[in-house]
């Protein structure tokens, strides 16, 4: 199995290679040759646990890592999920909900993250290297990368924030986390100016290599390949063919359901929540791709106008042809505005709905009043999504954080006591740590140059 870049030009990377270089040196992102076809071991698969499901998969990808040492960094990695079987499955009646916040920093980036965590510390020992990761995050990415690789020897972390475009709780996951190796970043702009200064950074491969950057983002295909474990889980327990319903900013989660489903999951559509940030529901509604100003929303991790997972997809809905998707970027990056020339739906598998802030509100407090089930801000929008559109088969809604993580948003919807965990409870007595920078490229590299300088 080799790895191309979206945009042809990159030599082709086995796994390892892949893993630490994490976005191609055209500036492109890596894809897997092709997608394996497992539509005959479906009925197999359906009695595996969640983690031998994920050794399965996983071993597709990175054939290069043996089975036994795989099967032991994944046993570990999800040694740290308070849930037995690592994800947990909910009845609220209209919908099943998969709830992917049983991990340690309670979202459901911790079950790609402790993983991939995992598979950067095996290859840097076997190569004896180290590593300095690059990360943007807009809410839950920066806890859980950074839960992934505390205190480790071979990696520095540096994760940038929107300075107060998180939820509080949300930060102070990141910032309280006083070890050496960790670094946070808050950046006097949006997620999409963490995300550009990050881009920027890896495209100057000249500063990429001698500062040895990886990155932990969505743009790093180990990402989506653990994701797509929760797709196949999601959809072998029903025994007809599923609807998913998936809250995204950045596209690389429902990305992960898109190459199940292709693999062959049981699988009948994909429906995509967003916020106000509605750039991605517009898309798939028009085939138009615009940018516009981000608004902060009571779900910060979906505060996105430009999802860089969305390359992946053209490429692929593109017929692999890196000449169109090259076009189709660069007109997005010069002009904030790209459309594509075919008319109509843009892919009729994926249903696309836009929640605003009422919707999402109102959606907490009617399946809390009338299921007794608490949700986040951001599972609101993939419920509220799904609720519009009819499906014959089963729907399942992700939940992705745990509420706990957005007290005042619950407070908004509901007038009872807000939820809590012991794993937030106390964070607001600990000591915090953060360094507060412009929105500017030079700025970030410099900052990176003076703490990794010897």
């Amino acid at each position: 199995m080799l790895y191309i870049s979206t945009r042809g030009k990159s030599k082709p990377l086995k796994f390892e290679d892949a893993l630490l270089e994490g976005q191609a040196d055209d500036g492109g992102l890596l894809l897997p040759e092709h997608f394996p076809d497992v539509s005959r071991q479906i009925d197999a698969w359906r009695e595996l646990s969640f983690v031998d499901l994920a050794i399965e998969i996983c071993q597709l990808y990175a054939p290069e890592i043996d089975k036994d040492s795989l099967r032991r960094i994944v046993e570990d990695a999800f040694s740290t999920f308070s849930a037995s079987n690592v994800v947990e499955l909910a009845d609220i009646g209209d919908m099943h909900i998969l709830e992917l916040f049983h991990g340690p920093t309670l979202a459901f980036k911790d079950v790609a993250l402790q993983v991939v965590g995992r598979l950067f510390e095996e290859e840097l020992g076997r190569r004896d290297e180290t590593m300095n990761i690059l990360g943007a995050t807009s809410g839950d990415t920066g806890s859980a990368a950074i839960a992934g690789v505390r205190d480790s020897e071979r990696i520095n972390i540096f994760v940038m924030f929107p300075e107060g475009r998180t939820s509080q709780l949300q930060e102070l996951q990141m910032t309280t986390v006083i070890a050496e190796n960790v670094h946070c970043i808050a950046i006097d702009g949006s997620f999409d100016d963490c995300q550009r200064i990050m881009k920027t950074l890896f495209n100057d491969l000249e500063f990429k290599q001698s500062l040895r950057l990886g990155a932990v983002n969505s743009i790093n295909w180990a990402r989506l390949m653990v994701q797509i474990v929760y797709y196949f889980y999601a959809s072998l327990r029903f025994s007809e063919p599923i609807a998913l319903s998936v809250p995204t900013g950045n596209f690389g989660n429902i990305l992960s359901g898109i190459i199940a489903k292709r693999m062959g999951a049981p699988i009948d559509h994909l429906i995509l929540g967003t916020n106000e940030n509605d750039i991605l529901a517009k898309f798939f509604s028009s085939g138009l791709y615009e940018r516009g100003i981000v608004q902060q929303t009571l779900s910060p991790s979906m505060d996105i106008q430009a999802a860089s997972n969305l390359e992946r997809f053209l490429y692929l809905h593109m017929d692999e042809d890196s000449t169109p998707l090259v076009d189709f970027m660069n007109e997005f990056s010069n002009s904030g505005r790209a459309e594509l020339t075919s008319a109509g739906t843009v892919d009729p598998t994926i249903k696309a709905k836009r929640v605003d802030t009422e919707e999402t509100t109102d959606t907490i407090g009617k399946v809390w009043r009338n299921n007794r089930y608490l949700i986040d801000p951001h599972t609101a929008v993939g419920i509220a999504a799904a609720r519009e559109f009819s499906n014959d088969g089963p729907i399942v809604s992700l939940a992705t954080a745990h509420p706990a993580k957005f007290p005042e948003a619950i407070a908004l919807a509901i007038d009872e006591a807000v939820p809590s965990h012991p794993l937030l409870s106390n964070l607001h007595a600990q000591p915090q740590r953060k360094t507060k920078l412009p929105a500017d490229v030079t700025a970030v590299g410099e900052f990176l140059q003076s703490t990794l300088s010897p």
